[in-house]
């Protein structure tokens, strides 16, 4: 079980389907209610990040913290572009 908040970096996180997303670069901290607001992704699986862009997880997409953490909400991939309007 975690103790502290930090000892979430570094760990490994996991989509809903078991693919590798990457490591915990950082937290991202509420100050003002002292909370965990989300995790910081610095380095990315490029099969679900275009470019192996940076990303920051909110807190509730989290379903499992242990040894990993399983994320329960994932997008099928992330992508800077802009959608085209019809």
């Amino acid at each position: 079980m975690l103790e502290e908040a930090s000892e979430l970096i570094g760990l490994q996180v996991y989509t809903p389907s078991g693919i590798f997303l990457g490591n915990v670069n950082n937290l991202v901290i509420d100050l003002d209610n002292k909370r965990v607001d989300g995790l910081f992704i610095g380095e990315t699986n490029p099969l679900l990040v275009e470019e192996s862009k940076a990303v920051n997880l909110p807190f509730r997409w989290i379903g499992a913290v242990g040894d990993v953490i399983l994320l329960k909400y994932f997008p099928k991939r992330v992508t800077t572009k802009k959608p085209v309007k019809i």
